[in-house]
């Protein structure tokens, strides 16, 4: 068996070449315009009571932004239960609640759900707040997916495809920031699916996956919440990450504390698993906790496998092929160096700097 070192050591390597390629690639995301910095002040409002001058909902807020897409749009929300499903396509769009206990939008719907035409929505389908948008920004908010999924799994009828995505970050999203903000799901709460975001100072909740996809993002300071699912045995994952080879970083938890529901078993939540999503061999994980504190929830392994299909066969990619990483964990949760847990030193932490996740952006 290969030391940790040694393991470290050769992602290092790795490491360096993934970095050039993927910072040769912010090179060319550099031709966009920069981005614009949204207004202090809102300019519409969307309140429960209709007083004149506001909208009754978000939605409604969305369609009256301005034709030029290059003019920041603010839109403050007041407190409420909001049920709507969002998709914010324009670039520039800042949502700002009254706190995230007042401000709460939700929708309930899973991937196995069907849509109006028949179809199913599938799991980037089933997300209650979709951006497909540069330059996003969420604060003082609650973002839900309130499908019960709780109820789903007891229910011997329950539908297969269980899948329900609070917040997903699609195609044309970029340098996102969420701060002050809730994102709370089950399976597949949080859906990095592309672009640079940064998340800071939030709570993300969920059992299954659920923070998960292909982005480069920073989350900082922020509680990182598991949640009880019936059955014993393994609860859930915190991190799916299904990143490009050629991109050097992935997910970086940094100044996180992982905590758990009341209830739920120790040992029973693995940090994450390497998503190879369709089979595709050019997506290989990343994932790195540095100077998390971690909650006794959380499996001595650290890590685990995750299943694909190849050419009609499954396969499992390891946690020693994809790029999971620790540094400085604490708490009853943190674990010693092995062969999936794999601890990088002072040296390694320089991949992880914000330059190399973000390339020439810098969120205020």
């Amino acid at each position: 068996m290969s030391t940790p070192r040694l393991s470290v050591d050769g992602a290092r390597d790795c490491f360096a070449m993934n970095r050039r390629l993927f910072l040769a690639g912010v090179a060319v995301a550099g031709i966009l315009p920069p981005p614009a910095i949204a207004a202090a002040q809102p300019d519409v409002r969307v309140e429960k009571a209709g007083r004149a001058g506001t909208f009754r909902s978000v939605a409604d807020a969305l369609a009256a932004a301005p034709s030029d897409p290059a003019k920041p749009w603010h839109i403050a929300i007041g407190p409420g239960i909001w049920e709507e499903k969002l998709r914010i396509t324009r670039p520039h769009v800042t949502l700002s609640g009254a706190g995230r206990d007042r401000t709460i939008l939700t929708y309930s719907i899973a991937a196995g759900m069907k849509r109006p035409d028949k179809g199913n929505w599938g799991t980037y389908g089933s997300s209650a707040v979709t951006v497909e948008a540069p330059d996003f920004t969420a604060t003082r908010l609650s973002i839900r997916n309130d499908f019960d999924y709780v109820a789903n799994t007891l229910r011997p009828d329950g539908i297969n495809g269980a899948q329900a995505v609070a917040l997903a970050l699609g195609p044309g999203a970029d340098r996102s920031v969420l701060r002050d903000v809730a994102i709370i799901g089950h399976q597949d709460s949080l859906y990095l699916r592309a672009g640079r975001t940064l998340v800071a100072d939030s709570l993300i909740a969920g059992s299954v996956d659920f923070i998960f996809g292909g982005a480069a993002a920073l989350i900082r300071h922020c509680e990182i919440r598991s949640r009880r699912r019936p059955g014993d045995g393994v609860q859930g994952f915190v991190s799916a990450p299904s990143t490009h080879q050629a991109q050097s970083v992935g997910f970086v938890f940094r100044n996180c504390r992982l905590t758990r529901e009341q209830g739920l078993p120790d040992g029973s939540v693995y940090l994450g698993r390497p998503w190879r999503a369709g089979g595709n061999m050019d997506l290989l994980g990343a994932s790195a906790f540095i100077d998390c504190w971690m909650d006794a929830h959380i499996h001595p392994d650290g890590w685990t496998s995750m299943g694909y299909a190849r050419n009609g066969a499954r396969a499992q990619l390891t946690p020693e092929e994809a790029r999971l990483f620790e540094f400085g964990s604490q708490g009853p949760g943190s674990g010693s160096a092995s062969r999936s847990r794999r601890l990088l030193s002072t040296a390694d932490l320089a991949t992880f700097d914000t330059s190399n996740i973000w390339g020439d952006w810098q969120p205020a």
